[in-house]
């Protein structure tokens, strides 16, 4: 689980947790979901700028979770 804190609360990025809850690796998520190696890792450590929901549509599809089961705010 990584935080990356903001000015009013912070992301929780929870997809590795996810992942191994599932036992599932990422080269499992990348195959099935089309996603590129680092679109996930960067997923996994919340170094990221923008959010692509399409992506993480596909990404809650195959897992079988919501979005707040990868990245959830906190205040």
């Amino acid at each position: 689980m990584y935080k990356v804190q903001l000015e009013n609360g912070y992301y929780v990025f929870k997809l590795d947790e996810l992942l191994k809850s599932k036992n599932i690796s990422i080269n499992n998520l990348m195959e099935n979901t089309n996603t590129d190696f680092k679109v996930i890792k960067r997923l996994m450590t919340g170094n990221i700028i923008k959010i692509d929901l399409f992506v993480i549509a596909r990404i809650c599809n195959y897992l079988k979770c919501s979005i707040n089961d990868i990245i959830e705010y906190k205040q």
